[in-house]
């Protein structure tokens, strides 16, 4: 065991060539001038500022409680720290065991490198709540530390150390006795809740702290066990062990969540030992699983009751304070043409990579004749040869221009208002009820074609402002389809886009609207609840674990293959109402008539003409559609998102990392050591100048 010599401190703290040039400027930032000497000094309130900002989260310390550690930075207690003094503390924080060398420093009043039991017991006595549980310092755990002479033995640093290690234990003790009157071992749930909120209450998450009294669920009884309140504390203690033991089995786990019996396999692989009792799991597992009966939980069920920041944001109006309605409007709007943009530049991008199976799909379907000597194809493969073979390898992409302006706003209003739904609908803990998911897919398919066909038939609203999905579709396929001419009619009119725009005229380019509707919401109801169930069932997406781009496209991919396949005979009904009939071959006067047509004529398989052709073009384009999304999303976050979930999904969905390098940080973890003795510890408050004059010198005062 080794004392602290003063000569190593002194040394240390002259060594002014060890200060950063960024704790220096801090120094100078807040200090102020000597107006007699006229060098830098801080006072306690610059002091304050200098090491802990106002703009840091102070989690259950109070700011003020900082001052304690100016009374360690003051080592000659002249209520001045200059900068040697600064320098000698930013050194003790860079130090491997700076929380428990800030703590001794603290009781060591005289500054000799050892603490005296009288100025340990007076310091205590003076900084205790006045309602605070009261404790023996005469008891025999006291006594085995520093002896039972009437002269207690001075503690050096490594002596100290340990005892203020032991020392929370000792007070839960103690407290535990108080309460429990006739000694039959067990405390009521108010006794233990007072206990823990004196003991522990800098170490705890809000949710911990709002529901201490539940811990007697765990039992039959009403009451809580004497056993209850030390498992209760060996988690507390065990915290970043806890942690580092979920984290490794949310991440074996296939849909990142675990359960009681995964957590203590998991906790005997690390553990040398079974360090954790069936008890201590039960409480981490009661707590972590108040808001989810099942069982099985992930790091945001766990995230809070093991990070101490967790905060219930509901009820801290410091934090939940209401924006202004204005505010929230724009960031709505904000919000939207977001997505909106990255929706066009996803939709188009999935569109270009599969429109020549998009082409052959359409000309499959615009094939009437039932005699196969009829047919100008085949099959889909023969299409295919055939368009590279009369028209070229570019006839493949006829009408692509169309297909890109119009399939931008297309995907983008399907994406946007499917996420939008899906909000409105998905319950706090992030779950959501499989019909809402439908309902949010169907929407996001019905507001992508049924707004222009119904805004057609409103005299008032200027065609201008009608969407133009349906519009830019009939376009792409007469585009599509004109191609398949060139070997049968010598000279066939090339027709342009604008041409075809301008002998529909505008109510022609709605035509086949209500079956894009009755095609487009089904597809969307099964599409986009099937890739969300797919993302997470199979590949294991959660809030801690992202998907790749390949499992993204596969998920896409598979959730558009029954959508697809199971819409064709829609689909079929709106190419065959979308495209200009030729010489010879029926006209159809509307949606019934189409279908009853299609199958007077060609019989019930002619509705899933060209389905393999829609499932080859429309599963890999939906599923390059919705990984470009999801990558251009993290790629570029929305300005202002970002910082926006670094502050409040780490309560939701990811616990923060403990330790917490930087000088703020080493001073948190310091102030929570000390905090052990009591939750009042710092804030001194006397009724006149007198008893401040009473205290030590080291804190300030002239004894």
């Amino acid at each position: 065991m080794s004392k602290r010599p003063a000569e190593d401190l002194r040394a240390a703290s002259e060594d002014a060539g060890s200060l950063s040039a960024g704790s220096k400027a801090r120094f100078q930032r807040n200090a102020i001038k000597d107006p007699e000497t006229g060098d830098l000094y801080l006072g306690p309130d610059q002091f304050i500022d200098a090491v802990a900002p106002v703009d840091e989260d102070y989690h259950k310390v109070k700011r003020d409680q900082y001052s304690i550690l100016f009374h360690v930075a003051d080592r000659r207690g002249t209520g001045k720290v200059t900068l040697s003094d600064w320098t000698a503390f930013e050194n003790v924080l860079s130090k491997p065991d700076a929380e428990y060398e800030i703590a001794f420093r603290l009781f060591d009043i005289n500054r000799t490198g050892s603490v005296n039991y009288a100025d340990f017991k007076k310091l205590y006595q003076m900084n205790k709540g006045p309602e605070s549980i009261p404790f023996d310092w005469n008891c025999e755990w006291a006594k085995l530390y520093t002896g039972m002479k009437k002269t207690r033995q001075e503690l050096d640093y490594n002596q100290f150390s340990q005892m203020l290690r032991g020392l929370q234990g000792e007070r839960i003790r103690q407290a535990f006795q108080l309460f429990d009157k006739d000694g039959d071992g067990f405390i009521d749930p108010e006794h233990f809740e007072r206990i823990i909120l004196e003991t522990a209450k800098h170490k705890l998450s809000d949710h911990v702290i709002q529901n201490l009294g539940s811990l007697c669920n765990i039992s039959k009884g009403s009451k809580i066990s004497y056993a209850n309140v030390r498992a209760f504390q060996n988690m507390i203690k065990e915290m970043d062990l806890v942690e580092l033991i979920v984290r490794k089995a949310c991440a074996k786990s296939a849909d990142g969540k675990i359960t009681r019996t995964e957590f203590l396999n998991q906790a005997a692989k690390i553990t040398r030992f079974s360090l954790f009792t069936p008890m201590e799991a039960d409480i981490l597992f009661h707590f972590a699983s108040l808001n989810e009966p099942s069982g099985r939980l992930g790091l945001t069920d766990f995230a809070k009751v093991l990070d101490p920041s967790w905060r219930h944001y509901e009820s801290d109006e410091s934090i939940h304070k209401p924006q202004p309605k204005r505010s929230s409007i724009l960031h709505s709007i904000l919000s939207s043409t977001y997505s909106f943009a990255l929706g066009s530049v996803a939709g188009a991008f999935g569109a270009f990579m599969v429109y020549p199976i998009d082409l052959v799909k359409t000309r499959m379907q615009n094939q009437r004749g039932a005699i196969p000597g009829q047919r100008l194809y085949n099959n889909s493969l023969d299409c295919f040869q055939k368009v590279i073979r009369n028209e070229g390898v570019l006839g493949l992409y006829s009408g692509v221009l169309p297909q890109l302006v119009g399939v931008a706003p297309e995907k983008a209003i399907k994406l946007t208002v499917n996420d939008l739904v899906r909000g409105w609908f998905t319950r706090s803990d992030g779950n959501i009820w499989w019909m809402h998911e439908v309902i949010a897919g169907g929407a996001a398919g019905g507001c992508q074609v049924s707004l222009g066909e119904w805004l057609l038939f409103v005299p008032e609203v200027d065609p201008a402002n009608r969407v133009f999905t349906n519009p830019l579709e009939i376009v792409k396929i007469r585009l599509q389809v004109q191609g398949e001419m060139s070997k049968a009619v010598d000279g066939p009119p090339k027709r342009s886009a604008m041409w075809i725009v301008k002998n529909l005229g505008l109510k022609g380019l709605y035509k086949g609207a209500s079956a894009c509707l009755l095609r487009d919401v089904p597809f969307s109801a099964i599409y986009f609840p099937a890739y969300n169930h797919l993302k997470k069932d199979l590949f294991g997406e959660s809030p801690t674990k992202k998907l790749g781009v390949l499992e993204l496209l596969t998920s896409g991919a598979i959730a558009g293959m029954p959508a697809a396949y199971l819409t064709t005979p829609c689909d079929v009904i709106k190419t065959r109402l979308q495209v200009e009939a030729r010489k010879g071959e029926s006209h159809y006067h509307g949606l019934r008539h189409c279908a009853s047509t299609i199958l007077k004529e060609e019989g019930f398989k002619a509705f899933f003409k060209g389905g393999p052709a829609r499932i080859l073009r429309s599963s890999p384009q939906f599923g390059f559609t919705l990984a470009a999304y999801e990558v251009l999303q993290n790629a570029f976050p929305m300005p202002g998102q970002a910082k926006e979930v670094q502050s409040i999904s780490t309560a939701a969905s990811t616990l923060k990392e403990k330790f917490d390098p930087t000088p703020f940080g080493r001073s948190r973890n310091a102030l929570k050591i000390i905090l052990d003795l009591d939750e009042d510890f710092g804030k001194l408050k006397f009724p006149n100048q007198g008893s401040w004059t009473a205290l030590p010198r080291s804190l300030g005062g002239r004894s």
